[in-house]
């Protein structure tokens, strides 16, 4: 006995199409459009905002690894290390020097604002301590009170660490 013989498949029919069509009509691809379009817009402040913050934490981390270089340059060479910023401004940029020597150089840093010692030079002796006081590098957007602001404190022995600030007052330190 055979088995029973099965009709083949018609092809799928899209509706209003013809046998076979498949794929997204004109209407859904606008509507889907539309949508995505919708979501950008409201995500989009939000990127700007974690762009800015983004860049506040890239710049302190130039500087945190700048102030952790000189140091260990200075103990490694048995010699005086300076970090001089280009110019008055920090955001400038900064050099570090052994001497004459010009060990590293930091290009400006656009879109932050960056606050240092007002005397202008720092020095790392060859002891990794500071030879004056013990700055505050504050590193802040100036686009955006919303942006936290984040510092790099170096301690009595020469030690930086990075600290953010709290209370979301940059003028203070990160206190």
């Amino acid at each position: 006995m055979m088995p029973p013989r099965i009709p083949p498949r018609k092809p799928a029919r899209a509706p209003g199409g013809e046998p076979g069509a498949r794929g997204f009509s004109i209407i859904e691809l606008m509507i889907t459009v539309s949508i995505a379009g919708i979501l950008a817009a409201f995500a989009l402040p939000n990127m700007t905002e974690f762009v800015r913050d983004q860049r506040v934490k890239a710049a302190v981390q130039d500087v945190f690894g700048t102030l952790l270089y000189a140091r260990s340059e200075a103990i490694k060479r048995a010699a005086d290390v300076n970090v001089d910023p280009v110019g008055t401004d920090w955001a400038s940029g900064w050099s570090v020097k052994a001497g004459t020597e010009s060990l590293r150089v930091q290009e400006t840093i656009s879109a932050v604002t960056i606050s240092g010692p007002a005397s202008g030079a720092l020095t790392f002796r060859r002891d990794g301590r500071l030879s004056a006081a013990v700055p505050i590098f504050v590193v802040s957007s100036p686009a955006s009170s919303t942006v936290t602001a984040r510092c790099v404190r170096i301690d009595p022995s020469g030690r930086a660490s990075v600290l953010t600030d709290t209370n979301h007052k940059a003028a203070d330190g990160c206190n």
